[in-house]
């Protein structure tokens, strides 16, 4: 009997884990041959079907999330036509609460499996690969699944989770991960130990981890692999905050190059953890920290035990004593919280120096409580995937299209940290989420800017200074402008951006060029690179952390090497005297 196992990933450098754990769940089983396929939504569905007919599988089982059911759905319903014989299974977070109507809707699946699925999976696998039929023995199948028997769907009791899990099959030591992407998920519990309304998280109640044996021998299988990047899909990943030590520290113990992104709850951290964490070679970790909202009464209502003031005390301490890289999420239209608040909430999170701020709409996802809590209080959400939030009592339909429009302006002028000492010149006289919200205003139906060029994302953003800051305020803004664009792209003469000014950039003497000429010969380039070079007066040095302010003069390096992109590294250079180059 031959199995294909099945996904669509949202990006192709994702990596599945469910169906690799699935895979080793019935490695030993007899009779059975697995097939793992991942694709991409972006594929054509033609390509796809294709690839899925050429295998001539007795079974397909699809792994379904908000990002790919629909598009998984469509080739299911093709598949069918085309392979009328073959089983279709689907499981999932999409799929499980609904398993019924979605069976009643789609004629072409078989069967759902709910819940969690590696123990359901083996069950079901074995009484197919003996031969049996769906609907020869209703109940002889596993708990977990609903099924289609002649023109009746059938539901069997809901499963109950593994408590040891360890009892399952790892996908690592059974070598079914593809460790060639550049990120492969690795889970080390499963649950939370909180209850948020708005994550499927809340269904599960409690924590449960691996032991720390498995956990060590899978972590130690990646690192092996060399994976660029490894993804701890737990929830919160420190529940308990002895286990994550234990579990970064054997990290560090192996200096391996791989990089690991984690979710945890900034507020859980401990002393002891922050002392860890100072260890930690820049950028080896990341952390995905949720915030969400900062409004006590809107965290109340979804149930959210966070001590917010706390948690960003921690987030501070994170970036001030550590070099871990830190991710911090917000979500605009829980309960309560109408722009103002919105706006409150995210600029608490500016002074913390985060390295990038994710804001996502609100979803509804099937499941989890939040459903109830909107049907109660009125909110509209998109009736298909990903279920985003339309208007709430608090947010009307136009306050989230703005919110969608300044974090589109977040991804551009913050998280590329390309706009850095601008945005720090704004904040000296402005707080940055007044700054963006005025900003989103300003550029709001511009569809044609979607996806701006570097060059338009300076030009707009000097536009928008220039209407929004007086002439005082603008100033220091226009010098760091200067500064950033310098850093990022090399400033052709003649051809400078408005916010250039040519008193800034007076002609150079000839002592000066000369001693940037001996400087350029210097530089240890390969075969085919190209130098340039860019001398500029600033008001202050950016180069340092707060920089004074006076006048000074800096001469940028561009290096362009093959295959390797723009080196920027800049110095002061007195005339006369040679300069020591560093990456900037």
């Amino acid at each position: 009997m031959k199995i294909v196992l099945a996904t669509l990933h949202a990006k192709y450098v994702h990596a599945s884990l469910a169906l690799p754990c699935l895979a080793a769940s019935i490695a030993d089983i007899d009779g059975i041959d697995t097939v793992i396929r991942e694709f991409t939504v972006n594929e054509p569905p033609q390509s796809v079907l294709a690839d899925l007919l050429e295998e001539l599988p007795d079974i397909v089982a699809f792994s379904c999330y908000i990002w790919n059911v629909e598009q998984s759905l469509r080739i299911a319903g093709d598949l069918k036509k085309l392979l009328p014989s073959t089983l279709i299974i689907v499981g999932g977070p999409e799929v499980s609460f609904d398993a019924e109507e979605l069976l009643g809707r789609n004629a072409a699946l078989d069967c759902v499996i709910r819940g969690e699925g590696e123990q359901t999976w083996r069950e079901l696998a074995g009484i197919l690969s003996r031969g049996e039929s769906l609907g020869a023995n209703p109940e002889s199948l596993p708990a977990g699944i609903t099924w289609r028997s002649g023109n009746h769907i059938l539901t069997s009791p809901d499963r109950h989770v593994a408590p040891d899990l360890d009892v399952l099959a790892s996908p690592f030591a059974s070598g079914l991960v593809d460790t060639a992407k550049p990120l492969v998920y690795c889970e080390t519990s499963r649950g939370c130990p909180f209850s948020c309304a708005f994550c499927l998280s809340s269904i599960e109640k409690g924590v449960r981890s691996f032991s720390m044996a498995r956990i060590r021998r899978d972590l130690q299988y990646l690192m092996d692999a060399k994976v660029q990047v490894v993804k701890l899909v737990d929830r919160t990943f420190n529940f308990d905050a002895g286990r994550a030590d234990d579990i970064w520290e054997f990290i560090l113990s192996q200096n391996s190059p791989c990089r690991f992104h984690f979710e945890i709850a900034a507020d859980l951290l401990t002393e002891r953890n922050l002392a860890l964490l100072k260890r930690v070679p820049p950028g080896k970790f990341r952390f995905e920290i949720g915030v969400q909202a900062t409004g006590k009464e809107t965290l109340d209502r979804v149930n959210r035990t966070s001590r917010t003031d706390r948690l960003l005390a921690n987030i501070r301490r994170l970036r001030n004593e550590t070099g871990v890289t830190v991710h911090l999420d917000l979500i605009a239209g829980l309960p309560g919280e109408d722009l103002p608040g919105f706006l409150d909430s995210l600029q608490r999170l500016f002074p913390l120096h985060p390295h990038h701020i994710q804001v996502e709409p609100l979803k509804v996802l099937k499941g989890s409580p939040m459903v109830s809590i909107a049907a109660e209080e009125g909110y509209a959400y998109a009736a298909y995937p990903p279920y985003k939030i339309l208007r709430t009592p608090s947010l009307s339909f136009h306050d989230i299209t703005h919110i969608e429009e300044l974090t589109r302006l977040l991804d551009v002028y913050y998280n590329s940290e390309r706009f850095a000492c601008a945005l720090r010149a704004v904040e000296q006289t402005k707080p940055l989420s007044a700054f963006f919200n005025e900003m989103a205003f300003f550029t709001a139906g511009g569809t044609a800017e979607r996806n701006l060029s570097l060059k338009n994302a300076f030009g707009i953003l000097w536009d928008f200074v220039n209407a929004y800051l007086s002439p005082a305020e603008r100033e220091p803004v226009r010098d760091a402008l200067c500064y950033d664009f310098c850093m990022t792209d090399y400033p052709v003469t003649g051809k400078l951006p408005a916010f250039f000014e040519t008193r800034d950039n007076p002609p150079s003497p000839p002592a000066e060029r000369a001693t940037v000429a001996q400087a350029v010969q210097q530089i240890q380039t390969a075969p085919g690179s190209r130098v340039r070079t860019f001398t500029h007066t600033f008001s202050r040095d950016y180069r340092m952390p707060a920089p004074p302010s006076h006048p000074v003069c800096l001469t940028f390096f561009y290096v362009a090497q093959p295959g390797k992109g723009l080196n920027v590294t800049v110095h002061a250079l007195p005339p006369g005297n040679s300069a020591e180059f560093s990456p900037h």
